[in-house]
């Protein structure tokens, strides 16, 4: 799996043209326990660094950002109904929706692993 990374701490895996986005591990451990997520909605277009969501957390509320442009096109409904999913499995089981690429080249702007460790030592 190949992933790339946002300074807001989103991660993507993009498999031809769409993307998985989810929160990264040193989001959800920053954030604590996951108690609420609000995901975008199927067919909505985004650009981005628009807002697609919210997680909260027993410490506090975050906003998820769309880390490129396109439309969503899956939201994943097991973490709606068990948001802890974002604390046990963030980068597998705890994703949260699915994009289809409006200018795939914008991944190449984003972080890779090294960069992203970087930002977050």
């Amino acid at each position: 799996m190949s992933l790339k990374y946002t300074p807001e701490h989103e991660w993507l895996n993009v498999e031809g043209d769409v993307a998985v986005v989810g929160i990264t591990h040193h989001a959800q451990d920053a954030l604590g326990d996951v108690v609420f997520v609000e995901l975008p909605e199927i067919g909505k277009s985004y650009a981005p660094q628009e807002v697609a969501g919210v997680v909260e957390s027993v410490k506090a509320a975050a906003d998820v950002y769309m880390p490129v442009s396109g439309e969503v096109i899956e939201v994943n409904e097991a973490l709606r109904d068990d948001p802890t999913l974002a604390n046990s499995d963030p980068l597998g089981a705890g994703w949260f929706f699915k994009v289809k690429l409006s200018n795939p080249a914008e991944v190449d702007a984003l972080l890779d692993e090294t960069a992203y460790g970087d930002l977050t030592k």
